[in-house]
């Protein structure tokens, strides 16, 4: 039996089109209601067009630690994925082993940052 959710997102934006406020709601999520969030990345394909589409949005109180955070969570999860859909271990462990070295360096650089 085939059953259908929906996720609902609501982007509140300035006069400048930047991104003020981030909330989302789903069907199938653990805790009903209205969540917020500082950032989401959304990534659909289109296979009659062999095109990735791609929505990238985050509102100016994400900090660059939690975008750091962010990218290195989605980057362990995207390998997951990757090895669920094809079964290939060894190209997961290179974006997990990827994942790892950027995670490495970008909280290097944001030491560097604050520190100076």
């Amino acid at each position: 039996m085939s059953q259908t959710s929906e996720i609902r997102v609501a982007v509140t934006t300035d006069e400048q089109h930047s991104v003020t406020d981030l909330r989302w709601q789903a069907d199938d999520a653990p805790e009903a209601g209205v969540h917020s969030a500082e950032a989401m990345i959304l990534a659909l394909w289109d296979a009659e067009q062999r095109n990735a589409m791609r929505i990238d949005l985050w509102t100016p109180r994400l900090t660059v630690d939690d975008m750091n955070d962010f990218v290195y969570q989605t980057l362990l999860s995207l390998a997951d994925t990757y090895r669920r859909a094809t079964n290939d271990d060894d190209l997961m462990v290179e974006i997990k082993a990827f994942a790892r070295a950027f995670a490495e360096r970008a909280a290097a650089r944001q030491r560097r940052a604050t520190s100076g």
